[in-house]
């Protein structure tokens, strides 16, 4: 991948979503980072301080309703990553004491806060030119180590040449992050009806890549 990849957006994404997109360079390997404790304590349903721009029952509706337009039923299993999130965090699945990379924990924390799915995937794994757009019928792809699959059709993605990378509901495993990662490309799936939420959810995630010096790129 470049340092700019090139993506583009079908204008029928936007009638419902405003997704947000950015590649990230770091400055080492993510097996060689590790957030600050001032962030590792959001991971958790009650952290130190109030997140900025939290999530609301409303903004549920809304991130469910953006993903609907092409038949896809975002509820069971297929629900949003960002309302996965919410039991994961209650559980203790996610803590300020366990978590899986800097990258991912970041984005878990995020997500979890501002009620927003967040995909963020191993850019050099993927096979560009990239490509947002809805999944056509019988779309199917892996999503974890064990094999399992996911049936996409008609849910928004992240694609590329071989196929959905990341999407609102779970990323694809053939691009998931790993210790090796050096460089991201990362999507905010924000609702069109939210997009002044997600623009600062955005703006608030980017402060924290700066301040640890992860290099950013909007797309």
């Amino acid at each position: 991948m470049t340092l700019n990849p090139p993506l583009s957006l079908d204008d029928s994404v936007l009638e419902t979503l405003r997704p947000l997109s950015f590649y990230v360079v770091l400055p080492k390997s993510l097996g060689e980072l590790s957030l600050p404790l001032e962030l590792r304590e959001w991971l958790q349903p009650q952290p130190p301080e109030v997140f900025p721009f939290p999530r609301n029952e409303e903004l549920r509706h809304e991130v469910r309703n953006s993903l609907r337009p092409h038949g896809y039923k975002p509820t069971g299993r297929g629900k949003p990553a960002s309302e996965y999130l919410v039991s994961a965090f209650e559980k203790g699945i996610f803590s300020p004491t366990d978590g899986i990379n800097a990258a991912v924990d970041l984005c878990n924390l995020t997500s979890f806060h501002s009620g927003l799915p967040i995909s963020v995937v191993d850019a050099e794994l993927l096979d560009g030119p990239l490509n947002i757009r809805w999944c056509p019928k019988e779309t199917r792809y892996q999503f974890n180590p064990s094999g399992q699959l996911i049936d996409a059709s008609g849910l928004v993605a992240l694609c590329d040449k071989v196929g959905v990378s990341g999407t609102p509901v779970k990323d694809s495993q053939r691009t998931k992050t790993s210790p090796e990662t050096t460089k991201l490309v990362v999507v905010l799936w924000a609702p069109r009806a939210a997009e002044a939420h997600g623009r600062s959810v955005l703006n608030w995630y980017l402060a924290q890549h700066q301040r640890l010096n992860w290099d950013t790129k909007e797309l």
